[in-house]
């Protein structure tokens, strides 16, 4: 079994920051991507950021420059700098990992955590 648990969400006002953490847990071999997507109500789940285990990272055009994930192998824990923020910012945040459980099992599997909620709004 893998857990991914995120924290860090909350309410702030607009051009406020916020962090969001993402640690996963279990049976983890490796980890070859982390990284988080949004849903806001009515709309698709999107990706916000990724970063995979060599570092290399890709964002969303409307978060470049504003948010920042970074990533602790260490630890198995991504995360997910957001300053600026705005009301469009406003969504369920979601961590994803993509990762082979065991170094029998060369398949790569996707996890997702459960989703914390960031609303941005005066």
């Amino acid at each position: 079994q893998v857990q991914l648990v995120e924290s860090g969400g909350g309410l702030v006002q607009p051009g406020g920051s916020l962090r969001l953490s993402c640690a996963a847990s279990g049976n983890i071999f490796d980890i070859y991507r982390m990284g988080w997507y949004r849903q806001a109500p009515g709309k698709q789940r999107e990706l916000v950021a990724v970063v995979n285990s060599g570092g290399s990272t890709n964002y969303a055009d409307s978060v470049k420059g504003r948010f920042t994930i970074s990533r602790d192998n260490a630890k198995n824990t991504v995360y997910l700098q957001m300053n600026s923020l705005k009301p469009e910012d406003t969504a369920v945040y979601y961590c994803n990992a993509v990762l082979r459980v065991s170094v029998s099992d060369s398949q790569t599997r996707n996890y997702w955590g459960q989703g914390t909620q960031v609303t941005v709004s005066s």
